[in-house]
């Protein structure tokens, strides 16, 4: 992408030499800053379009996986929209718009293709139960609720991608799709639901090393307690790359060379893309939030719920603070999980520094910032009431979900950071509550910001960047990438490769 009266500075390396020629002009071909679930999306990518490519991934932490994509720091649900009520707003007229529910949707399936593809090719080891199919459900209460529930449900069954989705107010109904959601409640109050039986939980961590190490069986190197400090653009375009062993007993820093270089480090992005000093990150701000679930591992818990049900977020809640009652499947081991209850930190990493927010402050993002503080008090309330929760409140919000539920059959966990995008805005700034793909002009470098819908559209977000940094190969590309993800280039797929990828072993989970 190029700004209006600029030239981008020409990239020669991939362009020009030829894959997989080891000349002296830089040391690797690729560059991939973070290993979770994004850079391994990447990785298993360019490892079937480009397999002479040397490529290199750059983990800080001593394992890849240990961050946002862990499965316990974040939610596993694969959003295809089929239960989240904040990816369809309601309209000024009382109608629901559901085109972001349709694109979420359309993205999600791309990387359940691209996750197929890779099983059926044997290239997920160790990955077999990492997408497992979980119902998928939406439980509202009041009648104000329950009639913008069906109103959803009628504008979502239009698309064929939603067709089969359910809807009932009825208590027994409710019950027999999820029994804790009804047990020891209330038969006064009206109540509604909508389920997706083909829904999804991912293990994302699973997931994540299965195509690392698939990447690395195909030629990449990943290097690990390995924390990428500086980036600096050469003339020629080209990036010097400094590179600090965090071991205890590790080297002195190196530095490398690369033609291309994506920092997919979650929190960690907005900092190493402002050293990059790239012009496209000005303007550009985090604010992060924390949050903590509720576990429980009993069985005669367990056993009686298998869905995911997510609800409606309270009033100035953030939409990543969307409450849910989530059957999980991590490591082949069922728990369900409850929450989120957000909180609040400087850090942009769970493993970060307490000074992350502030070393972020630039003088092009200060008003930018500002300018969300004011606006967002709401979410600032919010958050402070949050972090002052104790136990009686959190139990009292679990059990508006679950009337009969115990706290101490659960446990309280800390979940991943999630750092929001602040950029430049109508009245100076906006804060932004997705995912955002920032590139260069001259697509030498590019990385991600944001949170939700994240890992569950990864495969469509790589695309994208593979599009905007690699438009000369786009037409080369095209028919293997189609061969990975069928529905590619298309809108609502093929009903025959839905029926495929639900019948086929390899990876189970889907339409």
């Amino acid at each position: 992408m190029t700004s209006p009266g600029t030239t981008p500075r020409r990239r020669p390396s991939i362009r020009d030499v030829a894959p997989g020629t080891h000349d002296s002009a830089a040391d690797v071909d690729v560059l991939l800053v973070g290993g979770g679930i994004m850079s391994a999306t990447l990785a298993s990518l360019l490892g079937s379009l480009e397999p002479g490519w040397r490529t290199e991934i750059h983990e800080r932490l001593d394992a890849p996986a240990l961050e946002s994509t862990n499965a316990w720091n974040n939610a596993g649900t694969g959003h295809a929209a089929l239960c989240e009520l904040n990816y369809t707003p309601q309209r000024a007229d009382g109608s629901v718009d559901v085109s972001k529910a349709v694109t979420i949707n359309e993205q999600f399936e791309l990387s359940r293709e691209l996750w197929h593809h890779l099983a059926a090719a044997g290239r997920l080891p160790g990955a077999q139960d990492a997408v497992s199919t979980t119902p998928h459900m939406t439980f509202v209460r009041g009648a104000q609720d329950v009639e913008l529930l069906r109103r959803r449900w009628e504008a979502l069954r239009e698309h064929r991608l939603f067709q089969g989705l359910e809807f009932t107010t009825d208590p027994a109904v409710i019950a027999d799709w999820a029994p804790l959601l009804m047990a020891d409640r209330a038969d006064d109050e009206p109540v509604a639901a909508t389920r997706a039986s083909w829904g999804t939980d991912v293990d994302f961590g699973s997931l994540t090393r299965a195509m690392l190490t698939d990447a690395v069986a195909r030629g990449a190197t990943l290097h690990t307690s390995s924390e990428v400090t500086r980036l600096k653009r050469l003339r020629d375009g080209r990036w010097r790359v400094t590179v600090a062993d965090r071991r205890w007993n590790g080297r002195p820093p190196r530095t490398l060379t690369a033609r291309f270089v994506f920092v997919g480090a979650g929190g960690g992005a907005l900092h190493l893309l402002q050293r990059a000093r790239i012009e496209e990150i000005r303007g550009y701000a985090g604010f992060p939030i924390s949050g903590q679930f509720l576990r429980t591992t009993r069985p005669e818990v367990v056993e009686q719920h298998q869905a995911k049900v997510y609800g409606k977020a309270a009033i100035g809640a953030p939409p990543m603070s969307v409450p849910h009652l989530d059957t999980r499947v991590v490591d082949g081991d069922r728990a369900l999980m409850f929450g989120p209850y957000a909180g609040w930190s400087m850090k942009f990493l769970r493993q970060g520094s307490w000074t992350d927010l502030l070393r972020s402050v630039r003088p092009g993002n200060v008003l930018p910032m500002l300018a969300v503080g004011l606006r967002n008090l709401d979410l600032v309330t919010y958050l402070v009431r949050e972090v002052t929760a104790g136990d009686t409140a959190r139990l009292r919000t679990l059990r508006s979900y679950m009337p009969s539920a115990d706290l101490r059959d659960w446990e309280l966990i800390t979940a991943g950071q999630r750092v929001q995008v602040i950029k430049r805005g109508p009245g100076g700034g906006v804060l932004e509550f997705g995912t955002e793909l920032v590139a260069s002009a001259d697509g030498t470098i590019a990385g991600l910001l944001g949170a939700s819908p994240g890992a569950s559209t990864a495969a469509a977000t790589m695309l994208d960047l593979l599009g905007r940094c690699f438009p000369e190969r786009a037409e080369r590309w095209r028919p293997r990438l189609h061969q990975m993800m069928p529905s590619l280039g298309g809108g609502e797929w093929d009903a025959a490769l839905e029926r495929q990828l639900v019948d086929d072993g390899s990876l189970t989970g889907g339409h």
